[in-house]
């Protein structure tokens, strides 16, 4: 119990807000009926911040957090390179498996609001991106 709480006041204001939008962004997909089947999964360089399957649907999903969308959407934070980083790390991840998805997509949600303002808004944007060309599904 004290290890969680110091723990959250040494962190940066940033990382706790990024981790309190993944767990609102995961408590949403439950809803929508997905199954987490892990969060925060660092393969290689890059880490996927939730990896989510609903019947034979595996996506791999983003989640940006922002306080408002003064700074911008945070859709757009998900650029070319942060793409490209987020399919290795899952044509890594899909290797590994011992069974192979049918489907396989990306999205990103976006979240915006404060863990002390209340309710925030949430947009899920689905097949949010494809796998960047000359990219190749391993099986």
């Amino acid at each position: 119990m004290i290890g969680h709480w110091f723990r959250r006041r040494t962190q940066p204001a940033h990382l706790r807000t990024g981790e309190w939008g993944e767990r609102v962004a995961s408590r949403y997909l439950r809803r929508q009926g997905y199954k987490v089947l892990r969060q925060r999964r660092r393969v290689g360089r890059a880490e996927i911040d939730l990896i989510v399957r609903r019947k034979s649907l595996l996506v791999f999903v983003e989640v940006k957090t922002r306080a408002s969308e003064v700074m911008g959407r945070p859709l757009a934070a998900v650029d070319r390179k942060k793409q490209r980083l987020l399919a290795i790390a899952a044509l890594r991840y899909m290797r590994r498996l011992r069974v192979k998805p049918a489907l396989f997509r990306f999205d990103v949600i976006e979240v915006i609001g404060t863990e002390d303002a209340g309710r925030p808004e949430i947009r899920h944007i689905e097949n949010a991106f494809n796998l960047p060309p000359g990219y190749r599904v391993p099986w």
